[in-house]
Parts: structure tokens; C-alpha cells; sequence
């Protein structure tokens, strides 16, 4: 990695001005993370986490940096909004108002943008009202109640503040990705993550030197990560290339075309969305199954709880669903085969047009389905370190998965506004950091 390439960040004023804006909004997010919500005991709710860990609400509170373990005013994080976003990309399919707005580019996204943030709304006051009446049923190991005078008055102060806070972490995650770096949203779910670290390193520590885990199983645990690290940095970067051939041209008295080129194919195009929306869309049900104290309701739970064979079924099902879908929402080989033909070119031993396309989507279906693989693979690690060795469940494949993926994509666009100022990137020429986008 070249060392002047960190340099030239601070030569460019508008790359500094986005890197700073992001990084003081995601130090407000941190901030917020830490404030409580009213009418909780804190000294009890941490009591019932400590036991929770490894669990679904684990999970979630992963996803939220901490915050539904504090239960501050972000508890819910940015999964509602996840989870509106994923409920507005399927109804565009199926609804033909929904689809002619996402053809319609910038006005028609931003009416998509309205309307998810309407259900983001909604999935927050269902949820927050499910996690209020949870919390009034719920104690602490040692019996004492989690909060201090249940009633309407703390269901409604729940609800508004619930829905308050993760309407603004929506708003911080827009505003990064309009005027900072990266993309916001997954910016902040990357920085939740990574703000769990210190305390994952520090209960590895504690546990080998408790003795409830060996120097030899830390090493290989360590191991694990940096190899599942190479592992997504490789395929991450991984491209099938279609060879394109463009005929010669004559315009006046130049001759255009007749260069061989080639149509790179990411084999995982998707990126880090499938674990997100997957582990959204198993949340959402789980989460609100556990706080209401009914038999049935507590063993479904139960069921899909991270290790269970259900959960984990479930798991890589939705991954390979999102896998598909996003890959068709984001890349149309229909339009990739139509914009070849005008412009003269053609994969060899392919006609143009609808042949080209066909061949494009087959490419696309096989190497997805490696994708998907590989995503699934990488996601399910967690579960198996958990049940197996008992270690921080942050540090499985999910979480890496995310951290390095969101890394990967805010380092290429950082790269993309040095070299358009003919700046040195951070690589050198011939490894350059392929954005998904």
C-alpha cells in the first residue's frame, strides 16, 4: 500500500471535507448509543443481557453497536429502515406503480426514498410497542423488574423515543451518503461493529486467562479470522470477464472502435446486503417472539435462536434469495446486452441483442449461485464458533463479512476521488480496489 496514498487524502479538500463530515456524524451515532431510555433500570437490563449473549438478541444487538443492550434511543438501530427498503424492493416487483417510479430515476427514487422511510416509521412504532410490553414482563436473574413503573405512560415515552431515534440514525445514514464518503447506512451498522471490538478482545483475554479458553484455541481462533479475512478480500474482488468485441466504425474521416474490451461480472455483485436483509427479516418476527410472554410464542423463539438448525436453514435460505434478487434489481442484462448493440459491439460467437443477453443472465445465474455459497459459508461460522468453542459471538463471519466489505467500498471510493484529481490512489497501478458499484 503506498504511503503517500493516505497522504494525498488531506491534498484534496472536498475528499477531506466528506471524510470529516462522516466521521463527526458517526461519532453523534456513537454518542446516542449511550443515551437511555427513560423509566429503565439499567443495573437489571444488563443482568438479563449478560445472560442473552449468543442468543437472537445478541444478534441484534450487534447490529445496533451496543445500543439494545444500553436500550438508549437508538436501541432499535437502522434495522427498521433495512427492513422497509427490503419490503419497497419487493413490492416493485409485484406493484406496477412501485416499478415505474424505480424507472423513472432521480424524482422516481426519491418518492421510493418517501415511501421507505414512511414504513420505516411504521416498522418502529410496531416494534418499539412489542419491546415495551416485553420489557414490562421481563426480569433480571436475580428477579428484579427491568422497568421501574410499567403502564401506557412508558409505552408511549418508549414507542416515541424508539421511533425518534431511529428515525434520526435514517437521517445521519442519508446525509453520509449525500455529502460524506461511503455509504451511510452501512457505514453505520460497520461502526457499531468495529466500536464492539475492544470489548471482544478484552472477554477473549479474560477467558484465557480464567482458563475457560486455551492459548492454542485463541491462536487458532485468531487464525480463523485473518484467513476468513483473505477469504473475502479475494472474493470480493473476484470478477468473471466477458471478452466484448467492438466492430470499426467510420465517422467522417475518423475510424472509431475495433479495440477488444471485456464486461467484468463481480462473482459476489450483491456485496454485504444478503446477511443484512436476511438477518433483518429473522429479527424482526424473533425478536418481538421473545418479549411476549406466551408458550408458543416463546418456542418459536426458541427455535430460531443462532446454532439451532432452523435458524440456521432459515439463515442461508434468505441469504440465497437476496443473493438473486438484489443481483437482478442492480444489474438488468437486457440493458447491459442493449446499450453493446448501439454501440457496436458484441461478445464473440454471440449474436447481439436478446442472445447476448441470454448468454449474460446464464453467466451471471452460475456465478451467483458461487456467490451465494461463499456468503453462506462465510455467515454461518459464527453460530458453529458460538455453540462449539463459546466465544464472542462478534467475531464470526457476519460481522467480518460487513466490516470488510463496507471497508472495501469506502477505500474505493476515497481511491476514485484521488485518481480523478490525478492523485496516487492507495494501491499501485495494476491493483487498484474494485468499488460493486
Amino acid at each position: 500500500m503506498a504511503a503517500s496514498g493516505f497522504q494525498n487524502i488531506f491534498k484534496i479538500p472536498e475528499l477531506k471535507k466528506r471524510i470529516l463530515f462522516t466521521l463527526a456524524l458517526l461519532i453523534v451515532y456513537r454518542v446516542g448509543v449511550h443515551v437511555p431510555t427513560p423509566g429503565i433500570d439499567a443495573v437489571a437490563l444488563a443482568a438479563f443481557f449478560e445472560r442473552a449473549k449468543g442468543t437472537l438478541l445478541g444478534l441484534f444487538d450487534m447490529f445496533s453497536g451496543g445500543a439494545f443492550e444500553n436500550l438508549s434511543v437508538f436501541a432499535l438501530g437502522i434495522m427498521p429502515y433495512i427492513s422497509a427498503s427490503i419490503i419497497l424492493q419487493l413490492l416493485s416487483v409485484t406493484i406496477p406503480h412501485l416499478e415505474r417510479l424505480t424507472k423513472e430515476g432521480e424524482q422516481g427514487r426519491k418518492k421510493i426514498t418517501q415511501y421507505t422511510r414512511y414504513g420505516t416509521v411504521v416498522l418502529s412504532i410496531i416494534q418499539g410497542f412489542g419491546i415495551s410490553i416485553g420489557l414490562e414482563n421481563m426480569t433480571s436473574p436475580g428477579g428484579a423488574p427491568i422497568v421501574i413503573n410499567p403502564g401506557w405512560e412508558f409505552r408511549l415515552l418508549t414507542v416515541i423515543t424508539l421511533t425518534a431515534g431511529t428515525a434520526f440514525i435514517m437521517w445521519l445514514g442519508e446525509q453520509i451518503t449525500e455529502r460524506g464518503i461511503g455509504n451511510g447506512i452501512s457505514l453505520i451498522i460497520f461502526a457499531g461493529i468495529i466500536a464492539r471490538l475492544p470489548q471482544a478482545m478484552s472477554n477473549t483475554f479474560r477467558q484465557m486467562t480464567s482458563g475457560e479458553m486455551s492459548v492454542f484455541l485463541v491462536l487458532i481462533l485468531v487464525i480463523l479470522m485473518i484467513a476468513v479475512v483473505g477469504v473475502i478480500i479475494f472474493v470480493e474482488q473476484g470478477q468473471r470477464r466477458i471478452p466484448v468485441q467492438y466492430a470499426k466504425r467510420v465517422v467522417g474521416r475518423r475510424m472509431y472502435g475495433g479495440q477488444s474490451t471485456h464486461l467484468p461480472l463481480k462473482i459476489n455483485t450483491s456485496g454485504v446486503i444478503p446477511p443484512i436483509f436476511a438477518s433483518s427479516i429473522i429479527m424482526f418476527p424473533a425478536t418481538l417472539a421473545s418479549f411476549v410472554n406466551v408458550p408458543w410464542m416463546q418456542s418459536i423463539a426458541a427455535a430460531i435462536q443462532p446454532g439451532n438448525l432452523a435458524y440456521e436453514l432459515m439463515y442461508v435460505a434468505f441469504i440465497f434469495f437476496f443473493c438473486y434478487f438484489y443481483t437482478a434489481v442492480t444489474f438488468n442484462p437486457a440493458d447491459v446486452a442493449e446499450n453493446m448493440k448501439k454501440q457496436g459491439g458484441f461478445i464473440p460467437g454471440i449474436r447481439p441483442g436478446k442472445r447476448t443477453a441470454d448468454y449474460i443472465d446464464r453467466v451471471l445465474t452460475r456465478i451467483t449461485l458461487g456467490g451465494a455459497i461463499y456468503v453462506s459459508a462465510v455467515c454461518v461460522l459464527p453460530s458453529l464458533l458460538v455453540s462449539k468453542f463459546n466465544v464472542p459471538f462478534y467475531f464470526g463471519g457476519t460481522a467480518l463479512l460487513i466490516v470488510v466489505g463496507v471497508a472495501i467500498d469506502t477505500v474505493a471510493q476515497m481511491e476514485s476521488h484521488m485518481l480523478a484529481r490525478h492523485y496516487e490512489g492507495f494501491l499501485k497501478k495494476g491493483g487498484r480496489v474494485k468499488s460493486r458499484r
